[in-house]
């Protein structure tokens, strides 16, 4: 099977920037949930950077003339999807939303949750956070191309630190798929984990984003063979995209809000308004830049078409690799 991975992603932004005037909202009063603060569930440990970064979003709109506004809950466990249980079972009032991103799809394919995205209705689209091809300080290879003949001359043997099922195990799952190299996994909880594990050599191959390895990059002790997003990073303009090295790969977390299905459409209009006002704001921009996270903002109706894409570019990858079976 021949896969595309963004092309994929690409082809879904394409899709999305078609569709954004689709999911087009302001806030209004007369949308408002009856609540004045909704809890906002993120199903990951505080400190963590989906909490970092929707902590943000909470602080921005706390200090905004809204009739509600939020509040970040973290419901950690069972890699996200303790949280995402909360969610799918809370009342469809406008109360509750749930800060999402793919690891819902690749749970799901995986079997560890039995819903994805169709079970909520999306609100809004906020940020990518592009994936780096990471490395050890220590890895003995000088760029990707060095990297990739050692992989395919002894497949199963490079060391890459993942937590499986998820996002972080993907991302190499579709290099694979797209490259013929094989890895050899070792599993790890979180990001932290695995930066440890980079950092002491004891794996050899990480995923990075700008957030995580900026400092470390910088200082030499770990390493970057090229960057899985559209551009080069204004952080690092020497970093290669993927698509510069020969695989057309764009990769990036993107993270989300949704609701309970069955939430009216008025309060989706009122929370898509809230967070779109909340993404243009200077303050934030300027906190997201220094996370090095972009902010793209898509309404309902465009972040429902982007789900689904991307839900199908997933779905191939995820049968190929034997982890989904229909």
């Amino acid at each position: 099977m021949t896969i595309r991975f963004l092309r994929s992603l690409t082809a879904s932004v394409a899709v999305v920037a078609a569709a954004m005037t689709l999911g087009f909202s302001t806030p209004s009063e007369a949308g408002s949930p009856s609540c004045k603060t909704a809890k906002l569930i993120v199903p990951w440990k505080a400190g963590g950077g989906t909490h970092v970064l929707f902590s943000i979003y909470e602080k921005t709109i706390q200090g905004m003339n809204f009739p509600s506004k939020i509040k970040v809950v973290t419901i950690p466990g069972q890699g996200g999807n303790k949280g995402a249980k909360e969610a799918h079972k809370a009342k469809p009032d406008g109360c509750t939303l749930f800060a999402i991103h793919q690891s819902a799809l690749t749970s799901f394919f995986n079997g560890r949750i039995k819903f994805t995205f169709p079970a909520f209705d999306t609100v809004s689209l906020l940020t990518s956070t592009p994936d780096i091809i990471g490395a050890s300080g220590k890895a003995p290879w000088n760029n990707f191309a060095e990297f990739k003949k050692a992989a395919l001359a002894a497949p199963g043997t490079i060391l890459v630190g993942a937590t499986f099922g998820s996002t972080s195990q993907f991302m190499w799952l579709i290099l694979e798929d797209l490259t013929g190299m094989k890895f050899k996994y070792v599993p790890f909880d979180g990001t932290r984990q695995r930066m440890t594990a980079l950092l002491s050599n004891a794996i050899t191959m990480g995923t990075l984003n700008i957030a995580s390895g900026r400092k470390y990059l910088s200082g030499g002790e770990l390493k970057a063979y090229g960057i899985a997003d559209e551009n080069r990073s204004k952080y690092f303009p020497d970093m290669p995209t993927m698509r510069e090295l020969g695989v057309d790969m764009v990769f990036a977390l993107k993270r989300g809000i949704v609701a309970p299905k069955g939430t009216s459409k008025a309060h989706i209009d009122y929370w898509s308004g809230v967070f779109k006002k909340a993404s243009e704001d200077a303050g934030l921009l300027k906190q997201m830049d220094a996370k090095g996270t972009d902010i793209k903002w898509v309404g309902p109706k465009g972040y429902r078409m982007w789900a689904e894409q991307t839900y199908k570019e997933y779905e191939k990858v995820a049968i190929k690799i034997g982890m989904y079976k229909k």
